[in-house]
């Protein structure tokens, strides 16, 4: 059993068809603007302002309303009346699917119990960092900040799993690393298929990249972790720690690069997405020496 979605189990229980899942997730993307998109249909932004607004993220760790109001575009009752307005009018996916007569008020809620006693284990809010491992805070900060600019600068859709140990680096097409160093000693390296790098690249350059063009997809994932790991940095001057990363690099290892050195201890922050597709953020850590 792993991290699912609510649509994913309801397909795998065969209870709905993926036909009637892509429907529903067709009318809640229609119907759930971002904050962004509803403050310009709204009319309180254009567009340009936006497009500043969203820059500035990623230098700063605050949401889009509170960016909005540190610039001055928005004041503070605007952004509240906007989060109102979503709030109200967000749609789930078990509402949408009662809205295309895929499943009844009754069943919804039928399932929607069970499937949360099912998930019930892997549903925390808290990052919970493995005991024994340096630093604790630090790879808090990192697994939060890593998933904030996930939804706010790729969009995507996803649910985090818990934090495990491992002794050894996902193998997957696309492994980006950047190095930490000062208070730390740590590797920072996000795992990727190609298709999860074309859509944080698509969300990056802001404009559609096919699959078979590999190479132009490198620049926008390196600068998604540099995005990242930047904000680590300030965050962590924030919270007493002085730290340094070192550039960004698309990592190729062969299979022995992919265990953990005796020297370091790592941990694995699994990343489901709504497709049924799991990515992984890995963090490597120099051990703490301890005196003979």
């Amino acid at each position: 059993m792993a991290v699912k979605f609510f649509g994913q189990y309801l397909v795998e229980h065969k209870i709905i068809t993926r036909m009637n899942l892509l429907q529903a997730i067709e009318l809640q993307e229609k119907n759930n603007l971002r904050f962004g998109e509803m403050v310009i249909a709204m009319g309180l932004l254009s567009e340009e302002q936006a497009a500043t607004i969203h820059r500035a993220q990623r230098n700063q760790d605050l949401q889009f309303g509170d960016m909005a109001v540190q610039l001055g575009f928005l004041s503070p009752d605007q952004v509240q009346h906007v989060l109102n307005k979503q709030r109200s009018q967000h749609l789930f996916i078990g509402q949408a699917l009662v809205k295309i007569g895929a499943l009844t008020e009754e069943q919804l809620d039928n399932h929607l119990q069970a499937f949360n006693g099912e998930q019930q284990s892997y549903l925390s809010e808290k990052i919970t960092i493995p005991a024994g491992v340096p630093h604790r805070p630090i790879w808090e900060m990192v697994a939060d900040l890593t998933y904030k600019m996930l939804t706010r600068i790729a969009g995507l859709s996803f649910r985090p799993g818990p934090c495990v140990p491992i002794d050894k680096i996902p193998s997957r097409p696309v492994i980006v690393e950047m190095g930490f160093s000062g208070v730390v000693s740590a590797r920072y390296l996000l795992t990727v298929s190609e298709n999860t790098r074309t859509m944080i690249a698509n969300a990056i350059l802001q404009e559609q990249t096919t699959r078979n063009q590999s190479e132009p997809l490198d620049e926008p994932i390196l600068e998604f972790v540099k995005i990242v790991c930047g904000n680590v940095v300030n965050k962590a001057v924030q919270l007493g720690y002085a730290i340094d990363i070192t550039p960004a690099r698309i990592h190729t290892p062969d299979r022995d690069d992919l265990n953990i050195p005796e020297d370091q201890t790592a941990i694995q922050f699994p990343i489901y997405l709504s497709d049924g597709e799991i990515f992984e953020l890995t963090i490597s850590v120099q051990k703490e020496r301890t005196c003979p």
